[in-house]
Order: C-alpha cells, then structure tokens, then sequence
C-alpha cells in the first residue's frame, strides 16, 4: 500500500487485522530452506557478528526482538510480534517522499543449538513477491557468530517494476543496514 502521508498507528492495525486471512503471494513458500525458484533476483548476505556463545546468545535475542530492522527510513509494525510461524508483520518504508506498508507473514522459524532465526513471506498486499530469511549461526569450532539474510524476490507492483533500479538499490541499502543493526545489537 503506497501513501502520501505517514499512516497512523490505528491505520497501521486495521491494516494489518485486514491481512490476517491474506494468502501468500507466491506459490514457493518456504524456498529460502532450499534452492531459490527460477525467475527471481536472489540476494545473500553474510556477516560475522560476534564470538563466543554469550554473542550468539546477544544474537538470539536481536533476531527475537527485530533488532535486523534499526534500519534508516524503515520501521517494523510491530517489533513486539513473537518469532512465531502464522505471525504476521508490516515493514512500513518512507522513501522518495511516501510511504509504502507491506504485509509479510513469518513462513518457518529456525531454532537449533547453533543457528536460530525465521523467515517471511510477502503476502498480496506487498510491492514486492518473495521470501527473506534472517538467521544467525554459531561456529563453536571458529567461536564466530554469523548473521546471514537469504532472499528470493521480484516486483509485485507497477512501481516496483518502473522504479526496478531504485528497488534493487533500497533492497541493498537494507542489506546493508540490516547486517550494521546486527553487530550494534551484539555488541551493544
């Protein structure tokens, strides 16, 4: 949903109590566990974050607390959402002069000794299709604490498509961003 105004927080709920029997908008969920789908851009990024298992504890906690999302020009409606599969999210942008809200539901979570996280899928009312995994790792051999995000995508709207290089760049931009939230999450 594209607005020329910032939406208001009882707007922000309606929209997202709208979504709640939303269907995903792509037919591959839960393809970040395996090989991406032909026909979308694939974007992974990986960063060490951290050593040590009180690290990847700090790590842990930063996913469970969207921490990922310190992003400037982004904000998660609403961080207090539990890591939980079925939960949904809205990622609300303010780029080029408004504001974009999307729909995600969270598809699978990771919870292993060594490696916790999630993934979301876009649901129809989102500018773009796919799925994004955000997972931290532990190494015990190295001690290295891992934050990754796994990606497939494509434009689901017209000005996504007309706007493709500016969408590619803010995809990079959160990339980056994202992984710089991380290390200040475990660090800090």
């Amino acid at each position: 949903m594209f607005l020329f105004t910032r939406p208001t927080d009882a707007q922000i709920r309606e929209f997202l109590t709208t979504r709640e029997d939303d269907s995903f908008s792509y037919s591959e969920v839960g393809a970040s566990l395996q090989t991406p789908p032909s026909g979308y851009n694939v974007d992974h990024n990986r960063t060490i974050i951290g050593n040590g298992s009180d690290d990847f504890e700090h790590a842990r906690n930063a996913i469970r607390q969207w921490k990922m999302f310190d992003v400037p020009g982004l904000q998660l409606c609403y961080r207090d959402t539990p890591i939980e599969a079925g939960r949904n999210v809205a990622p609300l942008a303010h780029h080029l002069g408004f504001y974009s809200l999307n729909s995600c539901r969270i598809v699978y979570v990771i919870d292993e000794p060594t490696r916790f996280g999630f993934a979301y899928g876009t649901l129809t009312e989102h500018a773009e299709i796919g799925e994004e995994r955000f997972t931290v790792e532990f190494h015990p051999s190295s001690g290295e604490v891992w934050y990754d995000i796994f990606a497939f995508s494509r434009p689901g709207h017209l000005l996504v498509k007309l706007g493709y290089p500016y969408g590619r760049y803010k995809q990079k931009q959160f990339a980056i961003g994202s992984k710089e939230a991380m290390r200040r999450a475990v660090a800090g």
